[in-house]
């Protein structure tokens, strides 16, 4: 048989401390989480830094604000979510045009 490793994923992935590793390497990441989702009890739940934020919404399920967006049925905070997360993003790709033109300025 194939003996049982519960700790290969975390040790592989560095996940024994995974927002020490996020801090060091990780940047433009939304987290995105709702609470009723029973992963979102291992998932980032607060900003770790100005570029790594976390989303959470007491109402939302697993992968619920990726999902096909209808504006008419979708409730409002998750047409809310979804519109914060795509603004967060747009100032991303604004930042980095930005950053682009300065350096090809100088």
């Amino acid at each position: 048989g194939v003996p049982p490793r519960p700790h290969w994923v975390t040790t592989y992935y560095g996940g024994h401390d995974i927002k020490l590793i996020l801090r060091r390497f990780g940047s433009n990441i939304i987290f995105s989480n709702g609470l009723k989702d029973p992963y979102s009890i291992g998932g980032v739940l607060e900003n770790l830094s100005n570029s790594l934020l976390a989303i959470h919404t007491t109402n939302g399920s697993h992968c619920l604000d990726i999902l096909q967006a209808n504006e008419t049925t979708d409730p409002h905070w998750l047409v809310k979510q979804r519109k914060t997360e795509v603004e967060i993003i747009e100032g991303w790709i604004a930042k980095y045009y930005a950053d682009l033109a300065t350096i090809f300025r100088n």
